[in-house]
């Protein structure tokens, strides 16, 4: 799919994924964050979450993963673009089961080497029990 293809309005929801304990170990260890509401299970059982929640940051990757897998072999996609308004809306656990859903908001030719123009999405990480744990806008480079 290619810049002509998309029209504003495009919808998507990607397979979902299911954020594992080896997940939130594993990021804390990458990204250095070893924050308490993530890593420690003994004061967090006592907070108003109840039990450690996932890394904002995690769940963003996770985004970006689930949009990757879900595109075409012939997806037009050059990059990612940028990422306007993020928020965290609601805490993700160990447990919860993710997925993405995206709208085409608008589209921009551009001059670019090897895009044809930059769509913007509206984002939204939804997680089982409905709500939504991530909010953001992404901008694509498409061909």
């Amino acid at each position: 799919m290619h810049f002509e293809d998309i029209a504003v309005g495009d919808t998507l929801t990607t397979a979902g994924r299911t954020i594992t304990e080896a997940d939130l170990v594993n990021f804390a260890g990458v990204s250095g964050d070893f924050n308490h509401l993530h890593t420690d299970a003994a004061s967090m059982a006592d907070s108003d979450f109840g039990e450690r929640i996932a890394h904002g940051a995690l769940v963003f990757s996770m985004m970006t993963g689930l949009l990757w897998q879900a595109r075409d072999a012939d997806s037009g996609l050059v990059a990612l673009y940028g990422v306007d308004r993020v928020r965290f809306r609601n805490p993700a656990f160990v447990g919860d089961t993710i997925h993405v859903e995206t709208e085409v908001v608008e589209k921009e030719r551009r001059e670019h080497p090897t895009a044809t123009g930059v769509v913007r999405y509206e984002a939204d990480v939804v997680a089982d029990d409905e709500k939504t744990v991530l909010s953001c806008e992404l901008l694509a480079l498409v061909k």
